[in-house]
């Protein structure tokens, strides 16, 4: 996506995404090379902000990194884009030193992964840029570590919800999200696979209906601030992860519903480019959401 200069006189706010690593390529002296990614999270009709920078490997700290993000600020002032409404970080291993640049800057950084545009750029410059690169880590690299899952912790009882159900959307009735009446909201641009091609408008999204018709708001509150990620199934348990590791469990399934819910529902994600959603409205018949979330797989940082 090219970034598009806009006048001076405007000033686009968003949220950013920030991705601050090592990628699969040696400097002259041996060492991983590292970069700083930020890029400003897509919405409708707006230009998007991108801005990289590499780090010399002996520079990897909080110091450089703050003033690496204070030249970002200046660049996209420069653009017509306003400081960052928040930053968003994804990799829980670089989550203190980020948090320390940040706060030397004043800006409010939310560990989550709903870095999902950040995601995309990464995966898009792991298969066409870096590979070009000299130094380039040719062949398999060493496996990550495992990630050990913490156990899902039940829903609060203030903020917990009368029933749920099962749902699909077509990918046309998601591309007018953006038009929806929405308490809180968290929306996504359609990958393409959902968006683009002869299948797309046949293409169906799951998710799930959040109901409470006394609670539905203050639920919907609640989850904004958890900044949900995606919905698994994991043995007889319908599990929310947010953040950078939380999990929460939504709901436990009756043990011969799971194992065929657990197929549908990845067979759905599969098809929807990843793509999932989550409803909270007071009722079934309520024409306002509460809540509205587009989430989308992603890998671990």
């Amino acid at each position: 996506m090219t970034t598009v200069p806009v006048p001076g006189s405007l000033r686009i706010s968003t949220d950013w995404e920030l991705d601050f690593y090592s990628r699969p390529i040696l400097d002259a002296e041996g060492k991983k090379r590292w970069e700083l990614l930020i890029c400003s999270t897509p919405e409708p009709g707006q230009p998007q902000f991108r801005w990289l920078r590499i780090c010399p490997a002996n520079s990897v700290n909080s110091i450089w990194l703050r003033e690496a993000i204070q030249a970002s600020l200046e660049e996209a002032e420069q653009r017509g884009f306003a400081a960052p409404r928040r930053m968003r970080c994804w990799r829980s291993a670089m989550r203190t030193m980020v948090q320390r640049a940040a706060e030397g800057l004043g800006l409010e950084l939310v560990p989550s992964r709903r870095c999902y545009h950040l995601v995309e750029w990464l995966q898009e410059r792991e298969a066409q840029v870096y590979p070009q690169e000299p130094g380039f880590l040719v062949g398999p690299l060493a496996p990550p570590p495992q990630l050990i899952r913490p156990v899902a912790l039940p829903w609060p009882e203030t903020v917990r919800g009368d029933r749920w159900s099962w749902a699909h959307l077509p990918a046309a009735a998601l591309a007018d999200a953006f038009d929806w009446e929405v308490g809180f909201a968290g929306l996504l641009p359609l990958p393409s696979v959902v968006s683009q091609g002869p299948e797309a408008p046949a293409v169906s999204v799951p998710g799930i209906r959040l109901f409470s018709e006394r609670r539905s708001l203050a639920m919907a509150g609640w989850l904004a601030g958890l900044e949900p990620v995606r919905l698994e199934i994991c043995d007889n348990q319908l599990v929310l992860e947010a953040g950078l590791e939380d999990r929460w469990l939504l709901a436990t399934l009756p043990e011969g519903e799971a194992e065929a819910a657990q197929a549908a529902f990845q067979a759905a994600r599969e098809q929807a480019g990843g793509l999932q959603f989550i409803a909270v409205q007071a009722s079934e018949d309520q024409p306002r959401f509460d809540g509205f979330w587009m989430l989308r797989d992603l890998p671990d940082g």
